[in-house]
């Protein structure tokens, strides 16, 4: 029998996703059988659609909880999304966590999506635990919007977890007051970690609940030494250099980096010249030249080396305070002797 290791999670289809859709239901039943507790799935709009994808990972498990991390609240009704969430949590005998985040702003405003408030993300929290045991929600007037009724079934009483992903102090303190699990973000070094652990459980005390019970979720980048050198690259370089792309003020402020340097990389010609995202587009020779760009202590906060070094990383990490970690940026077949070293150690 595979030994099962709850503490552990990993994603789904990691990255642009891979070869494709197709490829989740051999990493769902290949994580399940490496002992990971939970899989993610995190959305991009493409062939990336979070429920489609939820339902197709449940029905090929049978033991790992399948978790959102994250859709977004405001792109679905609130009915749609209560009941995708109560439809998976069945489906899959009570093993499905639904994760939201606020989004990435500046491609919302492309979509003329309205931004996403903390107290948007509360308010829906309340009311999709409502929905979930069955209450009538009449003329319902909050942050989420106008809503004369909202309402599921009279029946329900699901006790569905609320996951969400989380910067700033804000949604971290939300997190803690509203939410079940709160998963941070890739590349926050230790003592970010232990910074964003501290206001996510101060915060649930605060709000009368059991700090133990609220899990935060280390993001991990996990890429060992036994990967070929260029995905290596791709996984390290490429991925720290496309959040920076997406939201770099952010991913500064948070781990008090030199904002200096993000405006060097913003404004070089083979970061300009790359065609989107730098991990799916950047070729090997510009991803060597980016890698120059970035800081060694911006890059160290990820599990790296051997399979055995990267064991102990994972292993300091429950040291600066995560209740759990994912192990990030890897499918499951590359992680294999990462796994095997951790169920020695």
């Amino acid at each position: 029998m595979t030994r099962t290791f709850d503490e552990l999670g990993y994603y789904l289809l990691a990255g642009a996703g891979g070869e494709g859709p197709a490829t989740l239901m051999h990493e769902a039943r290949r994580g399940e059988e490496l002992g990971f507790g939970t899989a993610f799935i995190s959305e991009r709009w493409n062939v990336k659609e979070a429920s489609a994808l939820s339902g197709a990972a449940c029905a090929v498990t049978t033991r790992m909880t399948i978790a959102t991390a994250a859709t977004n609240y405001n792109t679905r009704h609130p009915l749609i999304t209560a009941s995708m969430a109560t439809t998976l949590h069945r489906l899959s005998g009570g093993r499905f966590t639904l994760g939201i985040g606020r989004g990435i702003a500046a491609l919302h405003a492309a979509h003329a999506i309205p931004a996403v408030t903390t107290a948007q993300l509360e308010d829906w929290a309340q009311v999709m635990r409502r929905l979930w045991h069955g209450e009538v929600i009449l003329n319902h007037d909050g942050p989420i919007g106008k809503y004369p009724v909202l309402f599921l079934d009279p029946d329900f009483d699901e006790n569905i977890r609320l996951a969400l992903v989380a910067f700033g102090p804000q949604s971290l303190a939300l997190g803690g007051r509203a939410f079940d699990d709160i998963v941070l973000h890739t590349y926050f070094p230790p003592e970010t970690l232990q910074r964003c652990v501290a206001t996510v459980k101060k915060a649930a005390e605060q709000a009368g609940r059991d700090p133990g019970a609220v899990r935060v979720w280390s993001c991990l980048a996990t890429v060992g030494d036994h990967l070929p050198e260029e995905l290596r690259l791709r996984k390290t370089v490429g991925r720290l250099a496309t959040y920076l792309q997406g939201y770099g003020d952010l991913m500064v402020r948070t781990n008090g980096w030199d904002p200096a340097v993000l405006q060097r990389f913003r404004s070089d010609p083979v970061v300009l010249s790359v065609p989107g995202a730098i991990d799916g587009k950047a070729n090997t020779e510009q991803l060597e030249h980016i890698a120059t760009l970035l800081p060694d202590h911006w890059l160290s906060a990820a599990a790296t080396g051997s399979p055995a070094q990267c064991v102990a990383r994972i292993r300091e990490e429950f040291g600066y305070g995560a209740d759990r970690i994912i192990l990030h940026g890897a499918a499951p077949d590359e992680l294999v002797p990462i796994m095997a070293g951790y169920g020695r150690a």
